[in-house]
């Protein structure tokens, strides 16, 4: 975009009145009460087969859409023994896995856990 159409682009929006934008508040507010989430079952969109690298089915607790982004907990059952998701980053998340049925290995940087069931790590 030319110089010129950017500024006049930029001063028609500034022009308009607030009142012609309409944004989802509902989406942006914490949830205010307590929730269940039965065993096996997901709160908002029920089992969501994972495909890819590895098969997985994941189950979300709570939602970021319930902490205002704050915290997402999901339960994930794999489908594909013995394989794991690939070496990646979340540059602005934490991770903090709990297993509940069978052995996992992690790798956070050079460091490497084997976890079974009850164990858990944090993955910053």
């Amino acid at each position: 975009m030319k110089r010129n159409n950017f500024i006049t682009a930029i001063l028609a929006c500034a022009a308009m009145p607030l009142t012609s934008f309409s944004i989802d508040v509902k989406r942006f507010m914490r949830v205010n009460k307590g929730f269940k989430i039965s065993a096996g079952e997901g709160r908002i969109h029920g089992h969501i087969k994972l495909k890819g690298v590895n098969s997985n089915i994941m189950d979300v607790k709570v939602s970021g859409s319930d902490t205002d982004g704050d915290l997402a907990i999901f339960e994930q059952t794999s489908l594909s023994q013995g394989r794991g998701t690939p070496l990646h980053v979340h540059p602005l998340q934490d991770e903090i896995f709990y297993v509940l049925d069978g052995a996992y290995y992690f790798q956070v940087g050079e460091d490497k856990f084997h976890l079974s069931t009850g164990d858990s790590v944090f993955l910053p």
